[in-house]
């Protein structure tokens, strides 16, 4: 049986085992006097025979389905013969390849050397082995841990303690693998990034002015060495990034104060969810309209005024990038502004202050944390864009600071590297990770600074 059969399988389990310790704890209190005289409610001995039921064969289950191909993929290559053995890792995974697709039907046994096909068979019926093994031994332990749970409902114990308890327990093993995922997708990259550094040197990295990874396959050629440095690339990407913040931040704060304070809530109801459907619109829309529409009116408007625009240019995915991200300014703050206390804006009243006033002298300050929030999350949603980059500023690594040229960013770089036929371990291809692990870092300072400026303003208006 396949894992993703099983899971509902195990759930439906939990499921019984939940109702019959759920009656089992009734009826153990009815000759008591009632479910007052248990040390715990019925849920709790429910909810702990669902626990015992579903956790041990979960665990089971997860541990089985990610050692199972490595198991049966090694036992089919020892039970080739010795002479045909694979000799590297790559050449394992093309033998390996080779008798799946022999085994799944995609590949003729018969225009396979005869070894292949014997292993074939060998890996599909250690797949059905195991796939029937596993099935059994997971709802074994599900209907054993069912039946020890279901045996344990009695009076004097404390159901709501242990259920309790293991919940704490899982709500701790999911924040330790996010922090762990966190932690280990920053060692990786950090890892990769050394092996650039042993290539590259770190400070024509961090404080070149060209950027040009395209290193030719032969030393002879020219451009062999390649240029990494990545000053045109953090150059492009504030740019881009400032001209989106410039429109996005007064456009949504400004919808944010109408909102939250002038608007009526017939009008509230209406205009809130029409401007938050720009969040749910594609990138690639917003990379078509910038290509199609913004890029060319602009070029066209500069020629009018006499300036040079070209087709692509850092203003126009600017401009999109930022209507793209008013959403998050203005949802964001709206609700920070609507949560500031009412007693807050009717003492300012009270004192003569007009609206506007309060609005100015009382009400930003005090919802200033959750809107400097509101710009950090737009900031780190522009700088993290790839789509409308592509589409409308270009890939051309320019370092400049006119937001009418070409310009390109890192996020745009980093997808760039990563496709094509360049083998992974050039230096082109691993500049992508140290452009990943310095944007990381870029991107980890500013929420630091962020978040003294709030704790700083949170002091002061709490």
């Amino acid at each position: 049986m396949q894992t993703a059969n099983l899971l509902p399988l195990v759930l439906v389990l939990a499921v019984v085992a939940y109702g019959l310790a759920y009656m089992r704890s009734r009826a153990v209190a009815a000759p008591l006097g009632g479910i007052r005289n248990l040390k715990a409610l019925p849920f709790y001995y429910a909810a702990r025979a669902a626990l015992w039921c579903a956790i041990p064969a979960l665990i089971v289950l997860a541990v089985w389905a990610g050692f199972e191909g490595k198991v049966i993929q090694g036992i089919v290559i020892a039970s080739l013969p010795q002479d045909t053995w694979p000799e590297s890792a790559g050449q394992a995974s093309l033998i390996l390849s080779q008798i799946s697709n022999v085994a799944a039907g995609s590949l003729d046994p018969e225009f396979v050397p005869e070894h292949i096909a014997g292993a074939a068979s060998l890996l599909e019926a250690m797949q059905d082995k195991s796939g029937n093994f596993k099935a059994i031994l997971v709802v074994l332990i599900a209907v054993l841990g069912a039946t020890f749970a279901w045996t344990r409902v009695a009076p004097h114990i404390n159901a709501r303690k242990n259920v309790e308890t293991t919940l704490r327990r899982i709500f701790f093993v999911c924040a330790a693998l996010a922090v762990l995922t966190t932690a280990g997708i920053v060692f990786s990259v950090f890892l990769e990034t050394v092996r650039f550094f042993d290539r590259v040197p770190i400070t024509e990295f961090l404080f070149g002015t060209s950027w040009s990874p395209q290193t030719a396959l032969r030393v002879d050629q020219v451009g062999s060495e390649g240029a990494f440095g990545v000053i045109p690339l953090f150059t492009g990407t504030l740019l881009i990034s400032a001209i989106a913040l410039l429109v996005a931040v007064p456009v949504g704060l400004m919808s944010a104060i109408y909102l939250s304070e002038y608007a009526s809530k017939r009008m509230r109801s209406t205009i809130k969810p029409v401007l938050e459907m720009l969040a749910g619109i594609p990138t690639v829309v917003y990379g078509f309209f910038a290509a199609l529409t913004v890029a060319p009116f602009i070029r066209d408007l500069a020629a009018i005024v006499g300036l040079e625009a070209s087709s692509q240019s850092a203003l126009a995915a600017g401009l999109v990038m930022g209507i793209m991200i008013v959403p998050f300014v203005s949802s964001l703050s709206d609700d920070v502004i609507s949560a500031v206390p009412q007693t807050m804006r009717d003492a300012s009243l009270a004192l003569g202050a007009t609206q506007s006033e309060t609005m100015k002298k009382v009400i930003i300050p005090a919802a200033l944390p959750g809107i400097i929030g509101s710009i950090l999350l737009a900031a780190s949603r522009a700088i993290g864009e790839t789509m409308i980059v592509v589409m409308a500023a270009g890939l051309a690594a320019n370092l400049t600071a006119n937001p009418l040229e070409s310009v390109t960013t890192v996020t745009v770089q980093i997808a760039t590297l990563l496709v094509g036929d360049q083998e992974f371990d050039s230096a082109k291809t691993l500049s992508a990770f140290a452009l990943g692990l310095l944007l990381f870092i870029v991107t980890l300072l500013l929420n630091v600074l962020a978040l003294k400026i709030v704790r700083k303003y949170r002091e002061q208006y709490d």
